[in-house]
């Protein structure tokens, strides 16, 4: 049976929204669609695309009338075709705004995007460079785009160069106005002379934080991350602050969030706390924090936080949070808090992170540990390491930073501290805590080096009560104290430091007058050069008289010279005779009375012939020589006779003298300690010699 109508009217196409979730329907709900795997749903263009390519041709029956056109094949009725209405704007810009409008839409976009607090969910796709204001004065590379040959030379293509002048009046005044700018300091093309003295090089651990690997480190971790928590120390916040990483991730990373977390609430009143919370909430979104795994403060705050970033992110699978700041300001013990154990190595001292790493926080939320980073900056060295940027087991002078820290510390706050009262200068406080703590030298003398890095130790540890007064508070009561406390310990120092100058001029003086010096007349120095003026001095009066000894001719002084060998001899001679003198005084008085001997007394005439002839020393300077007279023996007979002249008692003296004083005989100049074990297998062999011998004769 053929097709009839009612079938063909039953079989048509039904109009409006059609209801199926196929995935070709444009007008499915979202909600009814199984992805299957996929990673979303296809949206209406694609699909309205995807069946252009499937639905190219007309639809006709069979008879080959049109049923449906194809796409952009609608045709209308004669009389009904559209016209364009002859109007101008049709031929105008389609896509225009107005400058009041684009001043609006560039102040309200500069304001979301300096304001912390709102973030752009989705980009426009309009050209947000264009609102951008150009740097001011940017320099023109004049030479990219007229080159000096295309201006000047045989080759120019101008007839009249681009000046910035256009007479030579201009010009002069122009030259003039730089000469009176001009300053020779700031002249870095002169060739300078070398100074006389120049500043040390920084020492290594001063550089700490500032190396180029810790930076590339600080990068990763930058790179890495989508939120950024910049940790300060509420001690002194501004002075802990990188305005350098803060620039270069407003230039560079825009899109990155930036967070502060006031690290060590817990050792500042709670009032300063609360004050520099609203000073940096203006810049950045802060918070309080309190590092510790039983009693955390800021832990749910800081976390809710992070977890907001993680729903603002809703396009990545998990988000990272990187931890930067100053060295010792409490990153890693953050990064334990949060996960409420030790995952992190922590230590009261700077540098114990050396290189990045990656924690779990929860499924979604992943922390950067960094390495305390130092921006380079002008500070002093005592700065640094009050911020506690160096480790003070570095310091080879660590007492030169103990009164600066004791002109930001109240002396009240020391005293409870340390529990010394009275002091005013800074060498006092640390000889009072010296001998209060037991750290002496020997003879009773105060270790001062040894108590300068305690006290800088509990500095750093947070143990001394310290803070920066934050900007808007009345702080005239704290500055008034610090200022009388810092002026009453400085006029201490100069007081002491007085008093030491004129002790030491005074021993000095004292000094002097009690030595001895060589006396000389300088009045008879013949000059070679002569002087005038004020150069032309006369020679100040002697205070001591010249002694008489000091005061001898020069040819008296030559004669001693020409007879000194020959008293040395003597010298030599007499010294001889009294060691054995020595030896035998104790001698028996029988044998004393057969063996004792005369003793001549011989003056200088009967030394030689030729003092006799030379001689100008008085008489008073007689050589008294102890000379023995013995009968001519050999050396055999006269030790023999010691022997017998000398009594046991006196014997066993001589061989006590002469015995070793040193207990033990692993002595150089006893026994060959080094070359010990040279003889060790000969003696074996020896030995076994000997066992076989033995053997040999048992045998027998």
């Amino acid at each position: 049976m053929g097709k009839t109508q009612d079938r063909q009217k039953k079989r048509a196409p039904k109009e409006g929204f059609v209801k199926s979730s196929n995935s070709m329907n444009p007008d499915r709900k979202l909600k009814n669609v199984d992805l299957r795997g996929a990673p979303k749903a296809r949206d209406k263009a694609t699909i309205k695309r995807l069946q252009m390519y499937r639905t190219g041709k007309a639809k006709c029956n069979r008879y080959g009338k049109v049923i449906k056109e194809a796409v952009f094949q609608h045709s209308l009725k004669s009389g009904t075709q559209a016209r364009v209405e002859p109007n101008q704007r049709w031929f105008g810009n389609t896509k225009v705004i107005g400058q009041k409008s684009l001043q609006k839409f560039q102040d309200e976009m500069g304001k979301v995007l300096k304001d912390p607090y709102q973030v752009v969910m989705r980009q426009t796709q309009l050209p947000i460079s264009l609102i951008k204001e150009a740097a001011k004065n940017q320099r023109v590379h004049i030479l990219d785009t007229e080159p000096f040959g295309s201006v000047f030379g045989s080759k120019k293509t101008r007839k009249k160069p681009n000046l910035k002048v256009a007479s030579i009046e201009e010009f002069a005044k122009q030259a003039q106005s730089a000469e009176e700018k001009y300053d020779v300091e700031d002249d870095i093309d002169l060739v300078r002379a070398i100074p006389d003295n120049m500043d040390k090089p920084p020492q290594w651990f001063l550089k700490a934080g500032q190396s180029k690997r810790i930076w590339n480190e600080l990068y990763k971790v930058i790179d890495s991350s989508d939120v950024v928590i910049q940790v300060l120390d509420a001690r002194d916040p501004m002075g802990t602050r990188s305005r350098l990483i803060e620039k270069y991730m407003r230039v560079e990373c825009p899109h990155k969030h930036l967070i502060f977390v006031l690290n060590k609430v817990d050792l500042v009143p709670v009032w300063v706390t609360q004050k520099w919370v609203a000073v940096l909430s203006q810049e950045y979104p802060s918070l309080a924090f309190h590092s510790s795994i039983t009693n955390a403060f800021g832990k749910g705050a800081l976390i809710n936080l992070l977890r907001q970033f993680s729903k603002l992110h809703e396009d990545k699978k998990q988000i990272s949070v990187g931890l930067i700041g100053f060295p010792n300001v409490g990153k890693s013990s953050i990064i334990n808090t949060l996960r409420s154990r030790k995952v992190c190595n922590v230590a009261p001292i700077a540098g114990e992170t050396k290189v990045w790493q990656y924690v779990t926080l929860m499924r979604r939320i992943y922390l950067i540990d960094c390495p305390g980073v130092v921006p380079p900056s002008k500070e002093s060295d005592v700065a640094m390491v009050l911020k506690g940027c160096v480790r003070i087991e570095y310091l080879e002078m660590p007492t030169e930073y103990i009164p600066p820290m004791l002109e930001r510390v109240k002396h009240e706050y020391l005293r409870r501290t340390y529990k010394v009262d009275d002091w005013t200068t800074p060498d006092e406080f640390m000889e009072a805590f010296a001998r209060r703590s037991g750290k002496l030298l020997k003879g009773g003398e105060p270790d001062l080096n040894a108590v300068a890095k305690m006290i800088l130790n509990d500095w750093q540890r947070g143990k001394i009560p310290y803070f920066v007064p934050p900007p808007g508070h009345d702080s005239h009561n704290y500055d008034r104290l610090k200022m009388v406390e810092n002026e009453a310990m400085a006029m201490s120092i100069v007081e002491k430091a007085e008093e030491d100058e004129q002790a030491e001029l005074e021993r000095v003086q004292n000094k002097n007058e009690s030595l001895p010096y060589i006396w000389q007349n300088l009045g008879k120095i013949v000059l070679s050069v002569q002087y005038t003026g004020d150069d032309d001095r006369p020679l100040e009066p002697m205070t001591q008289e010249p002694n008489d000894q000091s005061d001898v001719e020069d040819e008296t002084a030559e004669d001693e010279i020409e007879n000194g060998g020959e008293n040395e001899k003597e010298n030599e001679a007499t010294k001889i005779n009294d060691e054995n003198l020595e030896s035998l005084e104790n001698v028996s008085d029988d044998k004393t009375n057969e063996s004792k001997e005369t003793e001549e007394i011989i003056g200088e005439d009967e030394l030689s012939s030729e003092e006799e002839e030379d001689s100008t020393i008085d008489q008073t300077s007689v050589i008294k020589k102890v000379r023995r007279k013995r009968k001519p023996r050999g050396d055999d007979e006269e030790d023999t006779n010691l022997q017998v002249d000398l009594t046991s008692k006196q014997r066993r003296k001589m061989e006590r003298d002469q015995k070793r004083k040193k207990i033990g005989s692993d002595f150089y100049e006893v026994t060959n300690v080094k070359n010990k074990n040279r003889n060790k297998v000969d003696m074996t062999d020896s030995r076994m010699g000997k066992r076989g011998h033995r053997r040999t004769r048992r045998k027998k």
